[in-house]
C-alpha cells in the first residue's frame, strides 16, 4: 500500500500552487493527480504552474496524472477535456462524459467523484481501459472489500479515500458567489478567500458542511487512520490524501511513517488532528455509520 495525492480542490494563488507542488515533490508519496477539478474559470490563473509542477514531480520519481473537471457542461470545458489527452500523462476521469475524449484502448484512471458502487460498474470501467480506480468515499468497508478484491483479481489498482475533506457534491450553482450576492458569471473569484473551503453551520449553529465554489465538502476531515490494516488485508492498493493549505507535507510524512510501521494508529491520529481545518476527524462512511462520526478505532 502506498499514497496518492489527489487534485487540489481549492482556488489558490499561482505562487502558492508553485510552492505546494515544490514541497510535495520532496515527500515520499508515490503519485500525484493535479489539474482543475472544481471550476474551469479558475484554471487560467494557475495553469502556467502545471508544466513546472509535472517536471518536478516526475524528476522526483512520482507518477503523475491530470484530472478532468467534475462537471463538464460548456463547450470550452469539453475542449479543455479533449486537450488533456494530448498532454501525454494519464487522465483521471471525474466526470464520465470525459470518456468521450479518451480513445478506446487508452488507459485512464478513475477518480472518487465517479460513482463506482458495485462490481458491474467496476467491470465496465476496467473493460473500457481503467487501470487505477479511487472508490467514492461514502462506501462502507464491506463494499470496499468486494471491489478491492475484484480490482486485485483484474490487475487494477483500487484506492480509497485516506485523508481530507470529503467531496460530497458538485452543483451548477456557485455557493460562494451566492453568499456574496453575486452572479456565478461575475463571482470575482471570492472562493479564493477561503483556501480550505468556507465552513457552514445548521440553523441551530451545529457544524455541518464546507462549501468551495460549486463544490460541497464535509466540514470534518475524513481519515482512515484506524482502518489501514483491514484495508491492506482486503487488497486496497493506495490511500488518497487530499490537499489542504496548511500542514500538508506533515500529513504526507506522518502517513508515510504509519504505512512503514514507524507510527501506531493512535500516534498518527494525534499528529493528524491538529492539521484538520475544523479540528475534527471522521470515518463514519467507512465504518458504516453516520458519515461525520468518528470511531476512535472501534471500527
Amino acid at each position: 500500500m502506498d499514497l496518492t495525492v489527489g487534485p487540489n480542490f481549492f482556488f489558490w494563488p499561482s505562487d502558492t500552487v508553485r510552492e505546494f507542488y515544490g514541497r510535495l515533490s520532496r515527500t515520499t508519496v508515490a503519485r500525484v493527480v493535479l489539474g482543475e477539478l472544481v471550476c474551469s474559470k479558475r484554471l487560467p490563473f494557475w495553469q502556467e504552474e502545471i508544466p513546472t509542477a509535472v517536471e518536478a514531480l516526475i524528476a522526483a520519481g512520482k507518477e503523475v496524472a491530470v484530472t478532468s473537471l467534475a462537471l463538464i457542461t460548456l463547450k470550452r470545458e469539453r475542449n479543455l477535456t479533449a486537450d488533456l489527452i494530448d498532454i501525454g500523462l494519464p487522465v483521471e476521469v471525474n466526470d464520465l462524459s470525459a470518456l468521450a475524449h479518451v480513445p478506446l484502448g487508452t488507459p485512464f484512471w478513475v477518480g472518487p467523484l465517479v460513482n463506482v458502487y458495485n462490481e458491474g460498474t467496476l467491470n465496465w470501467l476496467i473493460r473500457r481501459g481503467a487501470t487505477r480506480i479511487c472508490l467514492p468515499p461514502e462506501l462502507p468497508l464491506a463494499s470496499v472489500a468486494v471491489l478491492a478484491k475484484m480490482g486485485r483479481d483484474e490487475g487494477v489498482a483500487v484506492e480509497v479515500w485516506g485523508h481530507g475533506r470529503l467531496p460530497l457534491a458538485i452543483s451548477g450553482r456557485c455557493y460562494h458567489a451566492r453568499l456574496h450576492d453575486r452572479a456565478k458569471d461575475s463571482c470575482q473569484f471570492v472562493c479564493g478567500d477561503d483556501p480550505d473551503g468556507r465552513e457552514v453551520e445548521t440553523l441551530d449553529g451545529q457544524p455541518f458542511l464546507a462549501v468551495n465554489g460549486v463544490q460541497t465538502l464535509s466540514q470534518s476531515t475524513a481519515s482512515v487512520a484506524h482502518q489501514v490494516q483491514v484495508l491492506r488485508e482486503v487488497g486496497v492498493a493506495a490511500l488518497r490524501l487530499s490537499p489542504q493549505s496548511k500542514g500538508f507535507t506533515t500529513i504526507c510524512d506522518v502517513w508515510s511513517q504509519h504505512l512503514a510501521g514507524r507510527l501506531t494508529a493512535p500516534e498518527l491520529v494525534a499528529k493528524l488532528r491538529p492539521t484538520a481545518p475544523a479540528g475534527r476527524l471522521s470515518d463514519g462512511f467507512l465504518a458504516g455509520t453516520v458519515g461525520a462520526a468518528w470511531s476512535g478505532g472501534r471500527a
